[in-house]
């Protein structure tokens, strides 16, 4: 994600962190060169100026120049200001009504369909109970194909393609007799330019939804921008950026908020029905700026895992760590999303991510762990050579690897151990943006 925005971001900051004090020159070429970086990622003309203008009155006003720190000073500065372009705080849903009605709009192509079997999902775990509605007449089996994701996320569907103003009045029905509390309405899409058809504003006038999300492909970049202004009459209050998995510019979501004046409500990170995220502007500029999401990825973890992981996690600040602690660990990993994904959320590690060794390392530690008893998995120590012999066949690897594994867990044991009786020290972090 954003891969080539960061990497350019990076440069120019490891460019300003060489020894010494910063001029005020070095400042200024330094946000012309982070200048080139966003219009090279197709951020929208003017919020790359905009952006840029408040950076440089802040550095002023804050006195970069004469700071003991002026790199990080103006590193922290670009992280508020760039949060601040994407909607500065986290928003929310509004809900609001019995039942609440989500419409979602935008483009052909843009990812409707998946994305509303991804919000009734996310919605259900929030402990709503929403009703999954197809209100588009225009693209072959659209309604099949919203009945299957509705049935594989395990919610209600209905289907309004024969008569969708009349249709969403009717769902509107079911779902207060059958005590449904959203309506999730997948409308149809229309070629880029192309305005929108007028019956759209009549499901507008009939529902009165509480929520309109306009649904765009993170990949245009600032080509989103034209596109989200032809849906403007509708009413839009949020945004819902879709494969931004594999975006590597980022173009859309620094321009789309201050462009059009409405948030990032969710963005989609995937195929599968978890990969709906909700939208922080300030984990995302972390994000873009090297410093990765450990929050977001706790989260990962922590659904991934279930009650196991969580009663890991509190083995783990008891300072005790067993080898099947390490499997759960494993195990919630590889259900939480692919690795590279995962990876790319710690700082530091968004190349380590990429390469395909460390996953297949990840398996291979799985396969030795799984070959392991119960017993053996609890009290390693007792690992001899026959064991160890026996452990390695059962995985399809070597004694050798199986030591390796062993090694790097008493490792990571001593270490939880050590952090379980003292607290870690604080990390300071960046400078306290204003």
């Amino acid at each position: 994600m954003f891969e080539s925005l960061s990497e350019r971001l990076g440069q120019v900051f490891r460019k300003l962190r060489a020894p010494g004090r910063l001029t005020q020159a070095e400042v200024e070429e330094g946000l012309r060169e982070i200048r080139q970086a966003l219009l090279a990622a197709d951020v929208h003309y003017g919020v790359a100026r905009e952006l840029l203008a408040r950076v440089g009155e802040r550095a002023a006003g804050e006195r970069v120049v004469e700071s003991l720190a002026p790199a990080e000073q103006l590193l922290a500065i670009v992280r508020g200001e760039m949060a601040r372009a994407m909607g500065g705080a986290a928003a929310k849903l509004r809900l609001a009504g019995r039942p609440a009605v989500v419409l979602l709009v935008g483009p052909a192509g843009s990812g409707k369909t998946t994305t509303a079997g991804k919000l009734a999902r996310h919605l259900t775990r929030k402990g709503r109970r929403p009703l999954l509605v197809c209100a588009d007449p225009q693209r072959p089996a659209a309604a099949e194909q919203l009945q299957t994701l509705a049935s594989r996320v395990g919610v209600a569907f209905a289907s309004a393609v024969d008569d969708p103003v009349g249709g969403v009045a009717g769902a509107v029905d079911r779902a207060r007799r059958e005590l449904l509390d959203v309506l999730i309405v997948d409308s149809p899409g229309f070629p880029p330019g192309v305005p929108p058809d007028p019956f759209l504003g009549e499901i507008v006038s009939a529902l009165s939804p509480s929520d309109v999300l306009l649904v765009l492909d993170a990949m245009a970049g600032q080509e989103a921008v034209r596109m989200a202004e032809a849906f403007a009459s509708l009413g839009v209050t949020g945004l819902v950026l879709t494969k931004l998995d594999g975006d590597a510019r980022g173009g859309a979501a620094l321009s789309l908020p201050s462009r059009l004046g409405k948030p990032i409500l969710f963005i989609g990170v995937g195929e599968r029905p978890e990969d709906l995220e909700p939208f922080d502007p300030e984990r995302m500029a972390d994000r873009i700026l090297g410093f990765g999401d450990l929050a977001g990825l706790a989260e990962k973890l922590a659904e991934a895992g279930g009650e196991a992981a969580a009663v890991t996690a509190a083995r783990v600040r008891e300072g005790t760590f067993t080898l099947e602690d390490f499997l759960v660990q494993l195990e919630a990993m590889s259900r939480a999303g692919p690795l590279d994904q995962l990876l790319s959320r710690i700082p530091g590690l968004g190349k380590v991510a990429q390469d395909e060794a460390v996953e297949a390392e990840l398996r291979r530690a799985r396969a030795i762990i799984q070959s392991m008893t119960v017993e053996e998995r609890r009290n390693p120590h007792i690992l001899g050579a026959s064991r160890k012999r026996r452990i390695a066949h059962g995985s399809g690897t070597t004694v050798q690897e199986v030591n390796q594994l062993l090694s790097q867990y008493e490792q990571a044991r001593r270490l939880v151990r050590g952090l379980g009786k003292r607290r870690p020290p604080g990390w300071g972090g960046l400078p306290q943006t204003r």
